[in-house]
């Protein structure tokens, strides 16, 4: 083989080296530039509430100490490392610090899964594929602990489908990832539950003399990565919390994240599970049952909660790889012998000129734009006036729960769904969706709310406009407080 010809492809590789990082650049000065958007889950308050305490008191809460309903009740954070990071951002740069962050988690999560595509497929599908897995996952690119840990979800199980694909076991090397993972967010728990599956299709198509001690190797791994979750702060109390959201029954089917996918309307989603049948018909894909049932799965999940499109959307690819197409042996050998140490320099000096520039970037965008929370998620006005009335108990929507926590303010519910378990956030639900009315007067009465504040585009407000001694005091498009008709002090309701 020519020289000319070996050259070639060492420059073809350190070009394609730096292709993951231009796309995770490309993720990341996009997702900067729409930051307000990542700003609309009020839940971002209480993250960096929870991740503030934590560093003013160097240690990990194990109690609840911000409703007046759960006060003191057990209670875990999952995400104690997110919300140290989130909150050490906000410190820093404000509402900038969270975007930045999840803006950098994004572009992690791009560049690591074209990297791991780029194995089995041409460069341009593997940009594709990470393209459609962001678009998919748009709707819940949120500056909120799961951002953090998907670039480390892709690793876990891009690492664990390399092993399965050479038929090998998972290097134990690897078990810090899921004590990292264990640490920014709960959802660590797929990556264990997806060890089984991998080791079937490790398994798929070797001797069968050898499978027992492949399945055994694997089994051990799954165990040393069980255990690997539980090196955290919390321990053993770390996997337990986490499983706690699964166990929420019939409330998980009312948290709109937690909702089953909506196909009233066409959807990105949609249009990717068309896509995915219209490439396996097109290309005549013969997957082994293992591959099969891992695909299934992620789109069973999907299909469940719509908060699992973003692992289906970046898992199924990976999944794909292999049996679309595995580049040659021969081109891979050749890129590698025409790979020298100047050339390793000047592939690091390109991926240093990237995160400059996109620091740069980043320092001129903050100079000029002021990132602000999404207003709707934020009933500012109301909470002014229920603060200068001193309410004490104030019997809030779901969705408020983030901000007043934020603001130092009990609150009667959270998104903490786990820690006030199904039947008290059912109860709440029914109660202000008109679907039970009848318990919200039992509710007021049981936990002696003085003052509510509920959202201006939900029955509540106007069962309670219907309900023996209380009186609507404020609204706007945003929320509405009524309360007591004894309690002192009569506020002018503010103009609508």
């Amino acid at each position: 083989m020519s020289l000319s010809f070996v050259n070639s492809f060492a420059v073809q590789n350190r070009a394609r080296a730096l292709v993951p990082l231009c796309v995770g650049a490309g993720a990341y000065l996009f997702f900067l530039c729409v930051g307000d958007t990542l700003l609309q889950d009020s839940d971002s308050f209480w993250q960096i509430k929870i991740g503030q305490w934590i560093l003013d008191h160097h240690a990990l809460p194990y109690t609840d100490f911000y409703s007046f309903t759960r006060h003191g009740a057990p209670w875990v954070s999952t995400s104690w490392l997110s919300q140290v990071a989130f909150a050490l951002s906000y410190t820093q740069w404000g509402w900038a610090g969270p975007v930045i962050l999840t803006a950098v988690a994004v572009a992690l999560s791009a560049a690591i899964l074209v990297y791991l595509l780029d194995a089995h497929l041409e460069m341009p599908r593997s940009v594709l594929f990470a393209m459609l897995a962001v678009v998919l996952s748009l709707h819940h690119i949120l500056a909120r602990p799961h951002m953090l840990a998907l670039p480390v979800m892709i690793a876990w199980v891009g690492m664990l489908m390399a092993a399965a694909d050479r038929k090998g076991t998972p290097s134990w090397y690897w078990l810090p990832l899921m004590s990292l993972w264990a640490s920014l967010h709960g959802g660590f728990v797929l990556g264990l539950a997806l060890i089984g599956p991998m080791s079937f299709v490790a398994l798929w198509g070797i001797e069968s003399n050898k499978q027992v001690r492949r399945l055994l190797r694997w089994f051990l791994f799954g165990v040393a990565a069980l255990a690997a979750s539980c090196v955290t702060p919390y321990g053993w109390r770390t996997l337990l919390g986490a499983t706690n959201i699964l166990n929420l029954g019939e409330l998980l089917t009312v948290i709109s994240e937690w909702s089953p996918a909506n196909f009233a309307t066409f959807t990105a989603f949609e249009g990717a599970l068309l896509g995915l049948i219209a490439l396996g018909l097109y290309r005549g894909l013969t997957l082994s049952p293992p591959r099969i049932l891992l695909i299934l799965l992620l789109t069973w999940m999907a299909l469940s909660h719509v908060r699992s499109i973003e692992a289906f959307a970046f898992l199924v690819p990976l999944v794909l790889a292999k049996p679309l197409g595995e580049k040659s042996s021969l081109q891979q050998a050749d890129a590698q012998a025409g790979e020298s140490w100047p050339a390793r320099y000047v592939t690091a000096t390109g991926a240093l000129m990237i995160v400059a520039a996109s620091w740069t970037s980043t320092s001129i965008f903050m100079s000029h734009h002021r990132f602000n929370f999404t207003m709707d998620q934020t009933p500012v006005a109301a909470t002014d006036l229920l603060e200068k009335r001193g309410a004490q108990r104030i019997f809030n929507a779901y969705r408020f729960g983030g901000y007043l926590i934020g603001r130092d303010i009990p609150v009667f519910v959270d998104g903490r769904a786990e820690l006030y378990g199904e039947k008290f956030v059912m109860d709440f639900f029914k109660a202000t969706e008109g679907k039970k009315p009848e318990l919200l007067p039992r509710l007021l009465e049981e936990y002696k709310i003085d003052a509510t504040l509920l959202a201006a585009d939900a029955p509540g407000p106007q069962i309670l406009d219907h309900l023996k001694g209380w009186k609507r005091i404020y609204a706007d498009n945003i929320a509405v407080v009524h309360v007591r008709d004894d309690a002192d002090g009569a506020a002018a309701a503010a103009p609508k």
